[in-house]
This record gives structure tokens, C-alpha cells and sequence, in this order.
């Protein structure tokens, strides 16, 4: 579970242009990214507490001395885990889509979060996931900081002699999806589109549209791929997390049409392909988004979803054991 010292490294992906590598992607740990030129600099997400944001700003700045004062901040969308860190650059332009800044509007603070935590989980083994979900983090001195500046299907922001292209492609992960193309440096900054080695989270969809953006990133001129979560990978992988959306759809959809429930569904269905990856239990979250588009319901309740991720993580720890 998160403890909140995770270990992190910057990995440069194209000339002046890095990736901020978190942990091994796994909740909480989120990627962001850096790119500079002529004494600019842009910040793809920032990490999910300040103290996190402060380090990596840190190793940043001793890396690039033009990361020192950041000019723009790029939000990928909504999540805590991409912009909870952003007070440290309150002065630099804040930009994200215009859904990703009512998300993040919309959003509880942690504290309001492991309030409702704290008042519903169980005092069995079913409520240790949801207890232990914030551990070690600490948001003391958090102060939400949102986009200064919003747009609507495409943007393009120059740092220094580098052309840097946002391009909106949610709803998929959630409702305000962006990626950030750097196409001299033939680098992609793909947020939580992109989950390299780990099961993701479709908490908004449609399925359709997300697959049709891995497609859409297979065919862009790119030799390095920063995820949201996870190493930075290439193409290939992208293809492969392509085909694990298609085979989770497919399946979903037999396993409706058979009258099974989320819970129970996420039990069954044959997940032999990704044995390697992590944050299995993100299943659940998967099959209900399968389940919602088919039965035309909208964005889930996320409380409740991970009430009940809670009771599947306690279940699965005592069938291995």
C-alpha cells in the first residue's frame, strides 16, 4: 500500500525534455514531466502532496537550471494524484481542458475524503484498503490550486524554441483527458491515458474512445511515451494496453449478457494475459465502466466503488493466502 516515500527518478526522454518516474506507478504514484529550451520551461502534472511536488521540483531545477522558474504547468486532467501539488507553482500559467478544471473544482480535498473514509469503512480486513488508503501522505499544508487557464479540443504553447501541442482526448480515464506532444523532441507526456505495466481505471470512458487514442498514439511520430503511471514505454506497449481494453470490453460484455453481477464478474473473468501487471483489483472499477455504458448509466459514485474495492482486495489477499 502507498507509504508516501516513494522512490522517483527524473529520466531524460528527448534533448532538455524528462520524465519524473514515481515508484512503480502504482496508486498514488503518478509520472510528470519537464520540458525546456533557450530558459523555458513547462511541468506536465504536478504529484499528489506538496511536500512530493517540492522534491521533484527540486531535482528538476538541478537538472535544468530553467526549471528554477516554471513558465507553464500543463494539468493531464482531474485526479488529486496530477494536480494536488500545484500551489507550488501558483505563479506560473496553469493550463488543463475546460472538464478537467470543473473536476478539479468539483473535487474533495483529501481531508474531506478519509473524513468519509474514516465514517464508513468496516472494522474488519474488508475495510483495511480503504483505511490504508492515504498512508503516509501528508497533506498538512495542502491548498488546492486550479488551471488559470482553460481550453477546448486543441492548444499549442511555445517554450523557448520548442513547440508544445496539448490535445484534449477525454472522456476516457476521466471527463478532461489531455496529452502533451512535443513533436521536435518526438516525445508524448499521455497522463492516465497511459498505464505502462498496470491494470488503469476507467472511471469515465466510453471504452470506444480510449481505444481509438492508443490507436491514434501507435500512429504518432514518437520515440518516447511518458504514462501517467508507470516507466516510459513505446508504441508497442501501447498496442499491447490497446488490446487489454478491447479483451476487458469483450469480456465484460459476455459476462453481462450472462446476467452477472460487477462484483461477481470480476471474480470470473480471465485476466491469465496480465498476470505481471499490478493494481489488479482495478477489475472492478473496469467491468462497472463496461456495465454503465451497456446500461446507460453515467460517471460512477467513486466512494462507493472503492467500498467495494476494499471487500475485493480483502478477498483476493485470502484466496492467495
Amino acid at each position: 500500500m502507498p507509504h508516501g516515500q516513494f522512490p522517483a527518478r527524473l529520466e531524460p526522454v528527448g534533448p532538455g525534455s524528462y520524465a519524473y518516474v514515481v515508484g512503480i506507478g502504482s496508486w498514488h504514484q503518478s509520472n510528470s514531466g519537464l520540458v525546456t529550451s533557450n530558459g523555458a520551461s513547462l511541468v506536465v502534472d504536478t504529484l499528489i502532496t506538496p511536500g512530493m511536488t517540492r522534491r521533484m521540483l527540486a531535482e528538476m531545477a538541478r537538472a535544468e537550471a530553467a526549471a528554477g522558474h516554471v513558465d507553464v504547468l500543463v494539468n493531464t486532467h482531474g485526479d488529486g494524484d496530477h494536480f494536488w501539488g500545484n500551489q507550488l507553482l501558483a505563479s506560473s500559467r496553469i493550463v488543463a481542458t475546460t472538464r478537467a478544471a470543473r473536476d478539479m473544482r468539483g473535487a474533495a480535498t483529501p481531508p474531506q475524503i478519509e473524513a468519509l473514509i474514516a465514517a464508513e469503512a468496516t472494522d474488519d480486513g474488508r475495510g483495511d484498503f480503504l483505511r490504508n488508503f492515504f498512508a503516509g501522505l501528508d497533506f498538512t499544508d495542502l491548498v488546492p490550486t486550479f488551471p488559470t487557464e482553460t481550453f477546448d479540443g486543441s492548444l499549442t504553447v511555445t517554450v523557448g524554441d520548442k513547440t508544445v501541442e496539448l490535445i484534449e482526448v477525454g472522456p476516457a480515464h476521466t471527463q478532461g483527458d489531455l496529452m502533451v506532444f512535443v513533436p521536435g523532441d518526438r516525445v508524448l507526456f499521455a497522463g492516465d491515458i497511459l498505464f505502462s505495466s498496470g491494470h488503469p481505471a476507467v472511471w469515465s470512458g466510453p471504452f470506444q474512445n480510449w481505444i481509438d487514442v492508443c490507436a491514434r498514439i501507435t500512429r504518432m511520430e514518437v520515440d518516447a511515451i511518458v504514462p501517467g503511471h508507470g516507466p516510459v514505454t513505446t508504441r508497442e506497449k501501447v498496442a499491447e494496453f490497446r488490446s487489454y481494453l478491447e479483451d476487458v470490453r469483450e469480456q465484460s460484455t459476455v459476462l453481462h449478457e450472462r446476467g452477472l453481477g460487477v462484483d461477481e464478474a470480476a471474480r470470473v473473468i480471465d485476466l491469465t494475459r496480465y498476470a505481471d501487471w499490478i493494481d489488479g483489483e482495478r477489475i472492478l472499477i473496469n467491468i462497472d465502466a463496461v456495465y454503465r455504458e451497456l446500461d446507460g448509466r453515467g460517471d460512477p459514485d467513486r466512494l462507493d466503488i472503492f467500498h467495494r474495492l476494499s471487500a475485493f482486495v480483502a478477498e483476493m489477499r485470502s484466496r492467495a493466502s
